[in-house]
This record gives C-alpha cells, sequence and structure tokens, in this order.
C-alpha cells in the first residue's frame, strides 16, 4: 500500500521491522523499488531473497525483469532467464510476456522471437510485447505480419495494440494497412480514443495524406493536445507546406496548448529545408521563450537552419552553446560547413568530434566529403573515403560512392573517376552520374557526358536535367542538329525543362524571379536598376561570358540574355527593398552560372554589399568582389 501510494521509505522501514518475512512480503518489496523507479535496489533486493533461501515467484520475476529493462542489464536479464526456466517458469505466460519484453526493449529481437516461439500458448500481452519490439527496433514489416496473425488467430486487440500497428504504419508510409486498422478502431469503438486519435493522425500525416489527417484531428475537437497538433504540423511539415505548419502552429498557440521540443524542431526543420531565415529566427525567439534552447535536438535543428540559411556564423555560435552536442549537432554543423564550400572548417570540426570521443556515422562523412569536394580537396577526401570502414567502423554506402565521383570530377580528374565507377561494387546512383555528367560538361569531355546521359536516362528517364545537360554538351562543340534532335526527343516524350527560379525574402514576403521575369509590381525600378549595375560593373572589369548561352543567336542577344538571369534581377529587387548593411541572401533552384557568379562579385564590389547566394549545390558569400569558392565550384 505505502509502494502503490509512492511513499516507498515507509514501506522500507516497515519491511525492515519485520520480524519474519516470506516470499510475498520480499516481492512487495522488490516490487515497490520497481515501481518506484529504484530499479538498482530492485536488483539487490531480489539477490538479497535469494540469499534468504526464499522460494521465487513469476511475480518477483517480472518486476525484476523491468528493473533489467530500465537499467539496459541485459547480462542480468539473461540470467534471470536461465533462473527462470530452472525454476519451471519459463512457460509461464506473464514470465514469457516479461522475458520477450525485455529482449526485445534491449535490442536482441531474435532472443525475444526465441521465446515466443517456445511458449505454449500466447496471449495479447506476449502478442502486445512482440508487435512493440518490432517497431521499437525498426522491423515494421515484421509487425505487421504479427499484427495480421494475432487477428486471425482471434486475439483480443487493445488500444496498445493498435497503436504500435499504426506506427508501424506511419514508418512505412502505408496509408492502405493503416486505413484497416482504423476500420477496426471504429469496429471496436475507439475512434474518440485520444491516443488512438493521435496515432491515426500521425499515420496519415506520414503517408501524405492530409485530408484524412486534417478530418482525424476535426474528431478531436474536445480532446486535441500537443501530440496531435505536432502530428499533424510533421505532415505539413513532410509536404513542403510550410504555410500550413506555421498556421497550425499559431493556432495551437491561440488554444492556450504551450509546444514541445518536438513541435519546434519539426517548424524549425521546416524553416532549413525552405531556407525561411525570417520564420525561423521567429521561432527562434519562441525557444528561448519556452526554456528549449538547451534541448540538444532542438538546438541541433537551429545550427542546421541557420546554416541552411546563410548564416554559418550563427551556427557556430549556437553549436558552442550546446552542452554535451550529441552526434545530431555534430552532423548538423559539419553539413553547414560542408553547404558552405568550408572544407578546412569541415575538418576541423571532425577532428574536435573524434578528440570528444563521439562515434561519426554515415552522414558525418557525406558532409566531410561533401565539404572536401567544395573545396577541392581530393587527397584529404579520397584519404576519409579508404578509411572509413578500417578506422571509424562506417561501411561506405551508394551516397557516399557518390560523393567521391563528385570529388574526383569537379577537380578535373575525369578518368580517375571513370575508373572508380568501373571498380564500385555496385552501378553508381542517380546523383553519382548526374556528378559525373555535370563534370563532363565543365571540362569539355563529350564522350564521357554521353555515357553518362545514357545511364542517367536509365536510372531516371523523366529528369529533364540530363537531356538539358548533354544538349548544353552538343551545343558547346555547335553540334545544332544534335541539340535540335534531343529537344525533339524532350518534346515527345513531354519532359519539360526545369525553369530557372530565384527568390528573396524581404518583409516577410517571398518575391519569386523567374528569367526576363517582367510580372514583378516594381518591374519598372528593378530594371533600372539591373540596367545601372551592368554600367558600373563593365567600368569595374566585368566582361559578358556570351559564349555560355549555348544557343544559336546573336552577341547581343546573348548578352542580354545573361543580363536578365533570374538571380540578378532578385540581387537588383533585394538592392532596392533592403536597408543598406543588411546581407542579401538569394536562393535559387538550379546552379548558379558562371557569368552571374561573375557578375555578382562585381556588384558586391560596386555596391559595397554582401551577398549570399544559395543555390541547389552550396553557399557563395560575395564581399568585395570576392566569392568564398575562390571560384572553385
Amino acid at each position: 500500500m505505502y509502494s502503490r501510494c509512492g511513499q516507498l521509505d515507509y514501506a522500507l522501514n516497515l519491511f525492515d521491522k519485520m520480524p519474519q518475512r516470506n516470499v510475498v512480503s520480499w516481492t512487495a518489496m522488490i516490487t515497490a523499488f520497481s515501481q518506484n523507479s529504484k530499479f538498482r535496489q530492485a536488483l539487490n533486493t531480489f539477490c538479497l531473497m535469494r540469499n534468504a533461501g526464499e522460494s521465487l515467484t513469476q511475480f518477483a520475476f517480472s518486476s525484476v525483469l523491468r528493473a533489467c529493462v530500465s537499467l539496459g542489464s541485459i547480462q542480468f536479464g539473461t540470467q534471470m532467464h536461465c533462473l527462470a526456466m530452472k525454476s519451471g517458469f519459463s512457460n509461464e505466460l506473464f514470465v514469457g510476456s516479461n522475458l520477450a519484453d525485455m529482449y526485445s526493449k534491449c535490442g536482441i529481437m531474435p532472443d525475444a522471437c526465441k521465446v515466443f516461439d517456445e511458449m505454449p500458448s500466447k496471449d495479447e500481452v506476449l502478442w502486445t510485447s512482440m508487435i512493440d519490439g518490432y517497431v521499437k527496433n525498426g522491423d515494421f514489416e515484421e509487425a505487421l505480419v504479427a499484427y495480421k496473425k494475432m487477428i486471425s488467430d482471434d486475439i483480443y486487440i487493445d488500444q496498445h495494440v493498435l497503436c504500435s500497428t499504426l506506427s508501424a504504419c506511419s514508418a512505412l508510409k502505408s496509408s492502405s494497412f493503416g486505413k484497416s486498422v482504423h476500420s477496426t478502431i471504429v469496429k471496436l469503438g475507439y475512434e474518440l480514443d485520444t491516443i488512438l486519435g493521435n496515432a491515426l493522425t500521425d499515420m496519415y500525416a506520414k503517408s501524405r495524406d492530409m485530408g484524412s489527417a486534417l478530418k482525424i484531428f476535426q474528431i478531436g475537437l474536445g480532446c486535441r493536445n500537443i501530440v496531435s497538433y505536432t502530428a499533424l504540423i510533421d505532415g505539413y511539415v513532410e509536404m513542403d507546406q510550410i504555410e500550413n505548419a506555421l498556421s497550425t502552429f499559431v493556432d495551437l498557440r491561440r488554444q492556450g496548448i504551450e509546444p514541445n521540443e518536438f513541435t519546434f524542431s519539426s517548424l524549425i526543420k521546416a524553416c532549413a529545408n525552405q531556407a525561411a531565415l525570417e520564420h525561423g529566427s521567429q521561432l527562434h525567439g519562441q525557444v528561448v521563450k519556452f526554456n528549449f534552447d538547451r534541448d540538444p535536438y532542438v538546438a541541433s535543428t537551429l545550427v542546421d537552419m541557420y546554416g541552411k540559411c546563410g548564416l554559418f556564423d550563427h551556427s557556430t555560435q549556437l553549436f558552442d552553446e550546446i552542452e554535451n552536442p550529441n552526434i545530431i549537432a555534430w552532423n548538423s554543423l559539419l553539413g553547414a560547413f560542408a553547404q558552405h564550400g568550408l572544407g578546412r572548417k569541415a575538418i576541423e570540426t571532425f577532428n574536435r568530434m573524434m578528440n570528444e570521443g563521439v562515434k561519426p556515422n554515415g552522414i558525418t562523412f557525406v558532409s566531410l566529403l561533401t565539404g572536401c569536394s567544395h573545396t577541392g580537396m581530393v587527397e584529404e577526401g579520397l584519404n576519409y573515403f579508404y578509411t572509413m570502414d578500417k578506422i571509424y567502423g562506417v561501411v561506405p554506402r551508394e551516397e557516399h560512392y557518390g560523393c567521391v565521383i563528385d570529388l574526383l570530377g569537379r577537380a578535373g580528374k575525369l578518368k580517375e573517376a571513370e575508373e572508380f565507377i568501373n571498380n564500385m561494387p555496385y552501378e553508381p546512383n542517380a546523383f553519382g552520374w548526374c556528378s559525373f555528367l555535370g563534370a563532363c560538361k565543365i571540362h569539355g569531355d563529350k564522350e564521357m557526358g554521353k555515357l553518362a546521359a545514357e545511364k542517367l536516362m536509365k536510372l531516371e528517364p523523366t529528369n529533364s536535367g540530363t537531356h538539358v545537360l548533354l544538349s548544353n554538351i552538343y551545343a558547346k562543340e555547335k553540334r545544332w542538329e544534335d541539340v535540335r534532335n534531343l529537344r525533339k526527343m524532350m518534346r515527345d516524350g513531354n519532359i519539360k525543362k526545369l525553369p530557372g527560379y530565384s527568390w528573396v525574402d524581404v518583409q516577410n514576403k517571398t518575391h519569386i524571379f523567374g528569367v526576363e521575369d517582367w510580372s514583378h509590381p516594381q518591374k519598372k525600378e528593378i530594371y533600372e536598376k539591373l540596367d545601372s549595375l551592368l554600367d558600373q560593373i563593365k567600368i569595374a572589369g566585368y566582361v559578358p561570358q556570351t559564349d555560355l548561352v549555348l544557343n544559336d543567336m546573336d552577341e547581343v542577344f546573348k548578352e542580354k540574355h545573361l543580363h536578365h538571369h533570374s538571380e540578378r534581377i532578385a540581387v537588383a529587387y533585394s538592392l532596392i527593398s533592403m536597408p543598406e548593411g543588411k546581407p542579401i541572401i538569394v536562393k535559387k533552384n538550379l546552379r548558379v552560372c558562371a557569368d552571374c557568379h561573375s557578375a555578382i562579385k562585381y556588384i558586391s564590389k560596386v555596391t559595397g554589399r554582401i551577398i549570399i547566394v544559395r543555390d541547389n549545390s552550396r553557399f557563395h558569400h560575395f564581399s568585395s568582389g570576392l566569392c568564398s569558392c575562390g571560384d572553385y565550384w
């Protein structure tokens, strides 16, 4: 009674004064320690019980096994399993369920399955332990198979089983299976259960069925909580619908519900993906207000967000404020340096991470190799790749091989890249071939370029970028007939070229520009500024690279075409709209062209402004006529 009421001291005092103890009092004390999170004392009391020569009960076993799970003491748990077999309790359903639960929660599913298979009879508790274990260990397909078997064996289904099964559906993005579970929930009369409503909202949201997720969310009008709101926000983030995610956040605040660390992590991740600095900064303020700025996961997403918005100095400052940063935080900082082409900084950070005793993972090496690739550090990059497995215990995967192809290709080592591809344990993925094709275009190797394009077209037949790159290789050689044939192939296959866009955020509004875009309300002022800038940068030494316009047209038209590229229009608009001293941050969905790169260097010189351009590959920081990439990109 005392232990169940949380008065553990009273319970222990009474137990110590008992003139005689039996198996019931010993078991009650073990259970008391386990229920009150005094797990080490529960194990010690069990050992004292054994020394006192008392017989064992299934209840004592279950309490000790729960303590083993909480302590992560698989060794003690295995000894308990042996003792249970010796004492004849291993086939008891109550003990067997706890053994299966213990093994699964300690990440040893084969042993959990063995316990399960050896049980002569199986009830809902044992089945639930197995399904829960499969989900927690990432064996989502097995969880669904077990659920089906449970249904076919007519085992009682409760809310816990349904919740675990929905978690597996969410992870697999399987709305079809999730709908059948939803039908069972309605059939059993659980549709108004808050926990199941949250699980259903999460399942539909993760499956990108936001219509169904919203319906479930609206059904639970009277019992919405932070879990249901966060599930909905996660879904919008998954769909890149940042405005809906932020609107949902505003709604939960109006309802008086306090956000948690998961809510903030999801929203900040959305801002990072969209490079929405204004929204991200406002969320940072909310994070500080709710005292989540010290949470390692929230802090890591902030490091990532500022890095993806172009302010890597903010990322560094925030990282330095994290107490005992975990691998996610280290990877966020490494990713920021890699995106900004700061290979040396990435290596320094990696060395710091090793000195702190943090074990790297696959994501760590993707960032490290990317940083080396964008800085031309070929030898360093190759050294990290070839020592990943031997020294750090990380087996290279497809993405790492793709990074090495990019590393060699950017450095113009096309022969070495070809040899590397031929010696790979499997075919390169789309990123690998795309990197190789881009390198062939830059370094003018048409034969290897055609080979890469053919491979890429098989992998991604509708990817317009492949056709465009190959067309550019032909145009560079003035093979206009081949260019026309390729364009005809694109028309016949209904493959449309991805248009280039650039955008800037000014006063919480996003302004989007295309090539020769005349749609903006301030087009007159923008183009006057563009023309003025062209005159200024020509005086400063800018020479248009008209050979980059791979169309059969007049030189004057080529220069005009370059002059009206989307990134330049976005820069001109920012100059007339943003106060002096504030950095201009332009985002672009394609790779910035070499002529715009040159022009923006000169614009930063003649205007004295810091201009940051994020293209689909990396960041360029322009200042005083120079770029952070050192013209290696």
